[in-house]
């Protein structure tokens, strides 16, 4: 969430960075509720400053002079009036603020969409087959390790289920992000609650805006996370944080979970785009000068990964038309897949400097005695496991249809290479 300062003082700027995400906002309204929740306040306050000189001098007095009774009644009736118009007022107030976007930061590209992001860098080459690479889902059924009929038949369209070797190559891949997260990247491991609530699914900034891509529970208003940033990012709400504490530095795996649709094609074919993945995310709390690096430094982890799998991956700068709401800036690495001919995110890398611990109230004192400040957040996948299962099996596929495990997982996985039964 915004400052109301800063929407008061920089209104065009806010304006202008609404408008380069192709958003459209409602500032002006914004700033005439401000106007009339600060009247409201004033004259609440003065009201009540008059009925306490008043029933004091009552208080003190044996004469109760009846038009001052009266103006009490009549203070009394306008404060009242006036509580209820606040409560109005400042309902649609924080509303319309919930609902404004960060503000981009000038580096960032202005663009509609994906097709206006930038390659920053490409790194390695794609394999060269001598064959006809095939995509994820039919060499998964081949070698029978994705059910899909199966799936289907349990949850409906968009599910998958991973069996036998494939099974074991998911939790590998799990197990060998988390402890290079941990023991490499200097992280701490966290195991997080699926479901939050309603104050923490908006702390993070996905509610109110995207609860059509959110599964709930209306019975006790608990919401599905698509995201592990979710409840990390609200683990620290509503605290200030000791001196020194900053930097903190999180990582968990979790499932996520999303409703959103996808249109017909070859996005609903496979594991690509579906209602339940596994993911494993990073997250840190910053002061606000260290974000900027930061985020650097989370970049580069999230590429570190692809190098190790041996996949040919590439950076890219996301446009104002693709940045998450809550972010000024984001990276996004993709890997390639050969089988599908398709480039595949597997880790967004965003910046949300204050914007999360303002709606969360996550503060930190820079040292003793100094006043609370609003922390900075950071999130991002590291790495989103289906999309990474695609690209390591479309990458390390052979001529006889099997799979080459990498080199960093075959101690997780026990076995080189999968191979059909038959």
């Amino acid at each position: 969430m915004l400052s109301i300062e800063t929407i008061r003082n920089e209104t065009d700027r806010v304006k202008k960075s609404i408008a380069d995400r192709g958003l459209t906002g409602n500032i002006d309204r914004i700033i005439e509720l401000d106007v009339r929740r600060r009247e409201i306040i004033a004259e609440t306050d003065t009201l009540r400053a008059r009925r306490n000189e008043v029933s004091g001098a009552l208080g003190r007095s044996k004469e109760k002079p009846p038009q001052l009774i009266a103006e009490m009644r009549e203070v009394g009736s306008r404060i009242k009036q006036l509580e209820g118009d606040l409560r109005d007022v400042g309902s649609e107030y924080d509303a319309l603020l919930l609902d404004v976007p960060n503000i981009p930061e000038d580096a960032v590209p202005v663009g509609d969409d994906d097709s206006h992001n930038i390659v920053v860098k490409t790194i390695g080459s794609p394999p060269d087959f001598s064959f006809e690479p095939k995509p994820h889902w039919e060499l998964g059924e081949a070698l029978d390790i994705i059910d899909f009929r199966r799936a289907v038949k349990l949850s409906g369209s968009r599910f998958y289920i991973f069996k036998g070797k494939g099974a074991t190559l998911q939790r590998a891949l799990i197990t060998w992000l988390l402890d290079t997260h941990v023991n490499e990247f200097g992280m701490q491991e966290l195991y997080v609650p699926h479901m939050v609530t309603r104050q923490s699914a908006t702390g993070s900034g996905q509610l109110p805006k995207f609860a059509d891509t959110m599964y709930h529970d209306e019975e006790d208003d608990l919401w599905m996370i698509p995201t592990a940033e979710v409840p990390i990012t609200n683990i620290h709400a509503d605290e200030i944080l000791d001196p020194g504490v900053l930097p903190l530095k999180y990582v968990a795996h979790s499932p996520s979970y999303r409703r959103e649709k996808a249109a017909a094609g070859r996005d609903t074919r496979g594991i690509k785009r579906v209602h339940q993945f596994e993911k494993v995310e990073m997250f840190r709390f910053t002061e606000p000068q260290d974000s900027p690096a930061a985020l650097d430094e989370m970049v580069a982890d999230a590429e570190e990964l692809c190098s190790r799998l041996g996949l040919h991956h590439r950076l890219l700068l996301q446009c104002t038309g693709d940045l998450g709401f809550a972010s000024i800036k984001t990276y996004d690495v993709e890997l390639w897949a050969p089988g599908s001919g398709d480039w595949l995110e597997v880790s967004s890398v965003s910046n949300c400097t204050d914007f999360q611990a303002r709606r969360a109230k996550i503060r930190y004192r820079a040292e003793d005695g100094a006043r609370p400040q609003l922390a900075h957040t950071l999130n991002g996948s590291g790495l989103g496991i289906p999309r990474t299962l695609i690209a390591i099996m479309e990458n390390y596929q052979q001529a006889d249809g099997s799979i080459v495990v990498p080199g960093v997982l075959r101690p997780y996985t026990g076995f080189d290479v999968i191979e059909s039964a038959s």
